[in-house]
């Protein structure tokens, strides 16, 4: 089974539970301290994940980082079923996942905006309520610029594509061109 489908049964799982006692935004906060920890310190992910050493071993640095980070008890159950099971490499993959789902739950969707130039605040307020009148959510932005656009914007919201880039036009004018079609 692929990885991205294993992370988000898992992650699946966890904001069932989350959403059943209504702790999904504590549960975040966790898996992304334990996954963060785990990707800042190599040498931790691999005493934690490396089939190579003992799992007892494995499982007691495990059991010592999670008491360590104070860790709610179903997360921390969540880390050792993980662990159990031979997925506690796919942490930050079901942390991305849960981050996901745990939005979704709240009603807000993250948007990725790419621009020619650095946008005024009022301009990008002006984006976010646009877009949150698209999705019926809240949107969170995260903005970068990238001058090869020439000039406009593009929008990635999940797997929606909104590319209103000068660039792009161009490139669609030139293949019309090719073809012979009229602009």
């Amino acid at each position: 089974m692929r990885s991205s489908a294993i992370a988000r049964r898992y992650a699946k799982a966890l904001i069932l539970i989350g959403k059943e006692d209504g702790n999904a935004e504590i549960y975040r906060k966790e898996l992304e301290t334990l996954a963060g920890l785990m990707s800042s310190q190599p040498m931790l992910e691999q005493a934690v994940s490396n089939p190579l050493y003992n799992a007892a071993s494995r499982r007691k640095v495990l059991v010592t980082v999670v008491d360590k980070l104070e860790i709610s008890r179903v997360v921390n159950s969540f880390a050792m079923l993980l662990f159990d099971k031979g997925r506690i490499g796919f942490l930050q993959d079901i942390t991305d996942n849960y981050s996901a789902l745990a939005d979704e739950l709240k009603g807000i969707v993250r948007a990725d905006l790419t621009t020619a130039a650095d946008l005024t605040d009022e301009t990008l307020d002006q984006i976010r309520n646009s877009l949150s009148s698209l999705t019926g959510k809240d949107v969170l932005l995260a903005t970068k610029t990238d001058a090869s656009l020439i000039g406009g914007i593009v929008t990635r919201i999940g797997d929606l594509v909104l590319d209103g880039s000068i660039k792009t036009q161009l490139q669609n004018m030139r293949e019309s061109l090719k073809r012979g079609e009229s602009v």
